[in-house]
């Protein structure tokens, strides 16, 4: 059962409130890459099922979203800044399955148990234990966590507004009707006769984004790879930046379909510790040629 305390955790770690500042300025780049058209996207598979969309290398404006309102961005979201993405990647469809971590971990940790949800209450090493295991096959690739720019890059799929295109088609969020019409919701046996709550949808059930990938607004929150600094933009390098050399948490990416529309803008950061596991927390697998 989730709870107050637990609620109440997660969107104070989103860091809510009003922050008052302009975005920093944008630091040059190339214009990002065009969108490519989704419904011609080739993905690649692997033994286990996993596909993955090849992202070419490119340059995007991370952070705090053109045409953002200074009270629309948190001030870890700021300066705005170029970053360039200098090697091809490939990055999970979707995110991690429950069907593809019981294939590889032969359990499941899940608090809402189905195939094609997104897998959850996922630690960090947890995380890494999967990643490890899928290496331990020795298929030609190296799994890992995303970087949280290539992340970004990947969401945003050459577009420049918050949410990276439809707000509604493409991300599943709390919109404050699951009570209403039970849609998006199921029964919370401990509470009242009639509450609902809302809960993880079936991976790759609403649109892609403009380069083919699902789902990274909304649904589960994702992992990265890197430490959070919320002065990290400040003085992040301008080429691949991998975040931090230490911090006391790793960045989370994504939202979730426990908060509110605005808590999934692409450009919204927060972290939580490493042993953190939550009903709305899993991961997105990035890989690349060994």
């Amino acid at each position: 059962m989730v709870g107050s305390h637990d609620i109440g955790k997660w969107l104070g770690a989103l860091a809510l409130g009003v922050l008052i500042g302009a975005c920093g300025v944008a630091v040059s780049a190339s214009p990002p890459r065009s969108p490519q058209n989704a419904s011609a996207v080739s993905y690649r598979t692997n033994e286990l099922g996993m596909e993955f969309v090849t992202i070419s290398p490119g340059e995007f404006q991370m952070g705090c979203s053109e045409g953002a309102k200074p009270n629309e961005c948190s001030r870890d979201e700021k300066p705005r800044h170029g970053v360039q993405i200098t090697k091809a990647f490939e990055v999970g469809k979707t995110e991690v399955t429950q069907k593809q971590w019981q294939a590889v971990m032969g359990s499941n940790p899940s608090a809402s148990k189905g195939d094609d949800l997104p897998v959850e209450q996922v630690t960090f090493q947890q995380a890494h234990e999967f990643l490890n295991k899928l290496n331990a096959r020795n298929d030609g690739y190296l799994y890992r966590l995303p970087t949280e720019a290539e992340w970004e890059y990947a969401a945003r799929a050459g577009t420049t507004d918050q949410y990276a295109g439809s707000l509604h088609d493409m991300a599943w969020y709390n919109d404050g009707q699951a009570a209403a019409r039970g849609s998006g919701a199921f029964q919370n046996e401990n509470s009242p006769v009639g509450l609902l709550v809302p809960k993880a949808h079936p991976v790759a059930t609403k649109s892609p984004n403009a380069w083919g990938i699902y789902d990274m607004r909304g649904n589960v929150a994702e992992r990265v790879e890197d430490f959070y600094d919320g002065n990290y933009y400040s003085n992040s390098p301008a080429a691949d930046p991998k975040g931090p050399a230490t911090g006391e948490g790793h960045v989370v990416r994504g939202g979730s379909f426990r908060v509110y529309p605005w808590l999934t803008r692409v450009s919204l950061r927060t972290n939580f510790p490493e042993g953190y596991e939550f009903e709305d927390l899993g991961f997105r697998v990035a890989r690349e040629k060994r």
